[in-house]
């Protein structure tokens, strides 16, 4: 049995032709991303149209320029588009039909690119949102900067003004690689007809080489029902192009080296020689199909586990030696655990701001190694690791692996490790309760929901999450089992979370998959539930409400400053959700809360559970909870 079929966590396979793709469960997963530098692309001085050749002109029998793209992106794995549609990329939408990718119609462009990101995390293949001109691609934004910050190579394709109009301030016209594009990992305008193929698999290789992340291809609307041309078209596709690799040729991508033992090794003894070593695990983690091996090294070497921010899924929780997820919102003793670490493995995690608390972890003179397909350098203040290993986590995990059973670790050290982490253990378990307190209302007791949510879903449910306070009840009190059933944007970005729920049920038809979202982010996307009841997908929002930007308001509060844009109004998200063609149920007590998930599930339908969520729960750390604790509820559930 091979290591990738080890791993697997489930046989159900995501929907459009898996056997293709190549994808498993196990596989989906995100990583994130580099800068770039942008080339504005050169102004149009006369009609490129007039200057091909006339065998180029658009002919109803060959293949179109914009059924050649829809093939060469079919061919690299993606399967779905999503897009608020536009003139300018019709020839493509014509392209996308005929190749058999299924088109999905948003609400809005910022939706499509939310759901593009999250059904490439869960395909682990390239998957596609569309746009028109400046407009679409403006809306396109918060989710490209979202796929960056995840490293998901997801492809943004954008419809251009016609070549003839370039640079006259045209109808919706702009540099669109030196704009948006900029916020992608790299950006390309293709002119001309025999450069597409070197675009696309230049994008290609760019979105899913080094440290993964989105690309964004502008096609000006008179390309696109051209001939396609057969021809290659050398290292320049386009007129335009912006990239962390500064417009290098494919070539130029470099490829990673091979794993040298003797660094393996020394990465073997750091963490074998500490005593109160760490494995820190990220995405790429999830990415690498690795899940099962990284746990195989920390119980080979005796040593626990923490999940990287917005990663909790990385590993199983029911695991002894799992202590908890690091960044905003995690259990007091997780900081606490990785601060007085002697030595930390990185495994896939870019330690950003969250992850790292603020870039205090490692802290100084903390020695620590780490592997990532693009590992730290020192620079903007932050310093290097002890050891830099440039490499994929499933293939250092397998060498190292095969390292230590051909040698052999000091017993007693390794065993004080594994007393060390099963107090640690504990003590994380204890500190990760999140629905004690006596409370009577009004509105729910958010932890008490998250307890209920792990008691109603499957192992294999999939969660996604919106950006707000009300998540840290969630990443702190919900026990994951397998992995790659949690997606949550590290950008922050609200409006997030019932898009990507979409796409995982459009991928996942069969999963239970539940959106946890705030009054302010749902209200941000809220119109994708009607996209929901057209694709006829089941998935089931819940909406804490207390009417307030309630992070926000925290930190004016905390900081001392006026309440200032922070207050919201009503909104009846149920009686919404039903004026959508969706189902709506409101939640205004504890007790209401079993019941209404029970029903939402059983339902078969896109469902929305409002819940009153009272203002004096301000975070997972800042509860509205009494003074005297009662017995958690999820006692029964402290190993899942």
């Amino acid at each position: 049995m091979s290591s990738a079929q080890e791993d697997m966590e489930s046989t159900e396979t995501p929907r459009p032709a898996d056997a293709t793709a190549g994808v498993t469960d196990a596989t989906a997963g995100v990583t994130d991303v580099p800068a770039g530098v942008t080339d504005v692309p050169a102004e149009v001085t006369e009609d490129p149209a007039e200057a091909l050749d006339p065998s180029s002109i658009a002919d109803p029998s060959p293949r179109t320029v914009g059924r050649a793209i829809a093939d060469r992106l079919m061919a690299g794995g993606a399967r779905y588009a999503f897009t608020v549609p536009g003139e300018s990329f019709l020839g493509l939408l014509d392209g996308l039909v005929e190749a058999g990718i299924e088109v999905v119609a948003t609400r809005h462009e910022g939706g499509a690119a939310f759901m593009a990101t999250a059904a490439t995390q869960l395909t682990g293949r390239p998957q596609l949102c569309l746009a028109t001109r400046a407009v679409g691609a403006a809306n396109l934004a918060i989710g490209i900067h979202a796929a960056r910050a995840d490293s998901v190579p997801m492809i943004a394709l954008v419809g251009q003004v016609p070549r003839r109009f370039r640079g006259r301030d045209a109808f919706q016209e702009a540099d669109l690689v030196g704009s948006v594009g900029r916020l992608a990992k790299w950006a390309v305008e293709v002119d001309e007809p025999r450069r597409v193929e070197a675009a696309l698999t230049e994008a290609l290789q760019r979105a899913q080489s080094g440290r993964p992340g989105p690309v964004l291809i502008s096609l000006p609307e008179d390309l696109l029902d051209l001939r396609a041309s057969g021809g290659g078209g050398g290292t320049s596709p386009g007129q335009g192009e912006s990239g962390g690799h500064g417009g290098a040729s494919i070539a130029g991508i470099p490829r990673l080296p091979v794993l040298d033992s003797d660094v393996i090794r020394s990465v073997l003894r750091l963490m074998a020689a500490s005593q109160r070593g760490v494995i820190l695990a990220g995405a790429g983690v999830i990415r690498a199909n690795a899940s099962r091996r990284v746990m195989r090294l920390a119980e080979a070497l005796g040593v626990p586990v923490i999940a990287g921010w917005r990663r909790p899924d990385v590993v199983p929780h029911g695991h002894p030696l799992y202590l908890g997820m690091a960044g905003y919102s995690s259990a007091p003793t997780v900081k606490a655990r990785l601060t007085e670490a002697d030595a930390i493995l990185v495994l896939g995690s870019r330690l950003n701001e969250m992850t790292s608390f603020e870039y205090r972890v490692p802290k100084p003179g903390t020695r620590w190694a780490h592997v990532d397909l693009e590992p730290r350098q020192a620079g903007h203040g932050l310093t290097a690791p002890t050891i830099a290993v440039t490499a994929d986590i499933g293939r250092f995990v397998d060498e190292a692996l095969s390292l230590l059973r051909a040698g052999a670790l000091h017993a007693e050290t390794r065993e004080a490790r594994f007393q060390a982490a099963a107090m640690d253990r504990q003590a994380y378990l204890a500190a990760s309760t999140v629905d004690g307190g006596a409370w009577e209302g009004p509105g729910v007791h958010p932890g008490r929901v998250v307890t209920e949510l792990r008691r109603q879903l499957s192992a294999e449910a999939i969660i996604t999450c919106d950006a707000g306070n009300f998540g840290g009840w969630l990443h702190r009190g919900y026990r994951f089992r397998r992995p790659g059933t949690f997606l949550a944007p590290t950008a922050g970005s609200m409006g997030y979370g019932l898009p990507a729920a979409i796409a995982a049920a459009l991928v996942y038809p069969r999963r239970q998959v539940v959106a946890v979202c705030g009054d302010g982010g749902f209200a941000m996307s809220m119109n994708e539930l009607e996209t929901a009841v057209r694709q006829g997908v089941s998935v089931v929002a819940l909406v804490f409400d207390n009417q307030r930007y309630g992070t926000i308001r925290m930190h004016q509060d905390r900081e001392g400053r006026a309440a200032a844009g922070t207050d919201l109004g009503s909104i009846d998200f149920a009686a919404a959700a039903r004026a959508m063609g969706a189902q709506g149920i409101s939640v205004e007590r504890d007790d209401q809360v079993p019941d209404a998930i029970r029903e939402a599930l059983a339902s078969g339908r896109p469902t929305v559970i409002h819940m009153i969520l009272d203002r004096a729960w301000v975070s997972v750390d800042q509860p509205a909870v009494t003074v005297e604790r009662v017995p958690s509820l999820a006692v029964a559930l402290t190993e899942p």
